[in-house]
């Protein structure tokens, strides 16, 4: 054969063979495909039917634990309301039985007027009876007496009035007794427990200072030429410097503490410098005097902090702190204030009130005795107008006001604070008075008891603490002397002023005396 029909034939064959073959290729494929797009299908369909399995148990699941928590809140209104049935029940036994009682006590009541209107009409009867035995005896009394009936009744009415006078002495010694025993001794156990719960020392302190001196020539440089070193120290410090023969010594004399202290310090500053001229006694004294201020803030601070006093104005610290160097009646008035605080803390404690109110009352109750050269008035208005300008609470501004008892008592604050200021200062209470008016009211004290029927003398003693009264045992009895004693002392609180209190005692004594021969 022609070698090129051969090789056309060839590659015709050959090119039907491919094309056969790309077909089968394809018809393969095609099947395979065909296969993978069913199990696709089927595992589509079978998720889905998983799913929906999933699905459906899920939803029973909730339909179940759905069913369960709504039981259980039904058991629970269920528990309830079984609850509130027995409460109810148990009320309406409750109310069944009050009204059972009610009942009962209603049929008492009933029987109790009954019996009361019975008495009511014996005790009318019986009054009739009497009224006309009173009627009797009292005609048989005009008949036998001879007495018109003005007359007996003046002297009956003089009778009622003598065995009610014995009647209501006797009732006022005994009720006065009762009651003196048992306030005296809760009063005896607060004060005592107080007392001994806190305990201070003082010491007197006057009015000079001394500085010691190197030797007698500083005194002539002290002095100054013409004086005027002395002059000018005086000047700046408001003191009096004495200097006399006393070896080794200068007195500075100053009734304010403060400046007394300053014109020391500077004193001993000007003595250990050697340096001593108008101008260096101005640089130091005022140097001294902001010293002195810092001090006294710090004192007053250490005073706060030691009777537990917090949130006081930085003013009021400082007068705290000028109060240490300010004394009465021998006592230094900073520690008589933080005594004063302890012992009031004490006894508010003992009946129930606030201690820390207490303490923080009786701290500032003489707060004004720091500021009375300041001001106009006693010191209890002073501190009462310092302490309420820096927003100090009602009770401390009214325990410094009134501690001292002249205004009525409005928080008893201030009687605790007035009473651990008596404690604090053991003294009587009397205040300076001229000769003459002591003995003036020593007189009226006497002549109040001896207007007073049936008293024969009276003593007023003790500076006018006590008031001894005798009466006659002739003319009056136990019972109506403690009637007389309890009139003279509301007579002395009506018609004189005094401090403090006056004990009146009434004293009766009947004597027999015979003579043996």
């Amino acid at each position: 054969m022609n070698p090129v029909i051969l090789a056309t034939v060839t590659a015709a064959v050959a090119a039907v063979a491919t094309f056969a073959a790309i077909k089968f290729l394809d018809y393969l494929r095609k099947t395979d495909a065909e296969h993978k797009a069913q199990e696709i299908v089927a595992r589509a369909e079978q998720q889905i039917l998983t799913r929906r399995k999933e699905a459906e148990l899920e939803a029973k699941e909730q339909a179940i634990q759905i069913r369960a928590e709504t039981e259980k809140e039904l058991a629970a209104q269920r528990q309830e309301l079984h609850e509130r049935e027995r409460q109810l029940d148990k009320h309406q036994d409750a109310l069944d039985q009050q009204a059972s009682e009610l009942q009962k006590q209603q049929k008492m009541v009933a029987g109790t007027q009954q019996k009361l209107a019975e008495k009511i009409s014996v005790a009318n009867r019986r009054q009739e009876e009497l009224d006309g035995l009173l009627d009797e005896q009292r005609q048989k009394l005009h008949h036998l007496s001879g007495l018109n009936r003005q007359q007996a009744t003046e002297r009956l009415l003089t009778m009622l009035d003598q065995e009610l006078q014995d009647e209501t002495g006797s009732l006022i010694a005994r009720h006065e007794k009762k009651i003196k025993a048992t306030v005296d001794a809760k009063a005896r156990d607060a004060l005592i427990t107080s007392m001994q719960r806190y305990a201070a020392g003082h010491t007197a302190e006057t009015t000079t200072s001394t500085v010691d001196i190197p030797n007698d020539d500083m005194k002539g440089r002290i002095i100054g030429r013409e004086g005027r070193n002395i002059r000018a120290f005086e000047k700046a410090t408001g003191v009096d410097v004495i200097i006399d023969d006393t070896p080794g010594v200068v007195i500075v004399s100053g009734f304010d503490m403060v400046r007394r202290e300053v014109a020391r310090l500077s004193l001993n500053k000007l003595i250990a410098d050697g340096r001593i001229h108008p101008s260096r006694i101005e640089d130091v004294v005022a140097e001294t005097q902001a010293e002195i201020e810092k001090h006294l803030q710090k004192l007053g601070q250490e005073a706060a902090d030691e009777a537990e006093v917090t949130g006081l104005h930085e003013r009021i610290i400082h007068l705290l702190g000028r109060l240490r160097f300010r004394t009465s009646y021998s006592q230094n008035v900073l520690r008589h204030s933080i005594e004063v605080a302890f012992l009031a803390s004490a006894m508010a404690e003992e009946i129930g009130l606030d201690g820390k109110l207490a303490r923080r009352c009786g701290l500032l109750h003489d707060i004004g005795k720091a500021a009375d050269h300041e001001a106009e008035g006693g010191h209890p208005k002073i501190g009462a107008d310092l302490l309420k300008r820096f927003s100090e609470g009602p009770e401390v501004v009214h325990a410094a006001l009134g501690h001292h008892d002249d205004l009525r008592i409005d928080f008893p604050f201030t009687v605790i604070v007035a009473a651990a200021d008596a404690c604090s200062a053991s003294r009587p209470g009397a205040r300076r008075e001229t000769l003459e008016r002591y003995i003036k009211r020593m007189e009226e004290l006497e002549a109040i008891a001896l207007g007073f029927p049936g008293v024969s003398q009276s003593y007023a003693i003790q500076a006018g603490r006590e008031l001894r009264v005798l009466v006659s045992a002739k003319k009056t009895t136990d019972d109506s002397a403690a009637k007389i004693c309890r009139d003279i002392a509301k007579a002395c609180e009506d018609q004189l002023t005094y401090p403090g209190e006056i004990k009146v005692t009434v004293l009766r004594e009947l004597r027999h005396t015979a003579m043996a021969r």
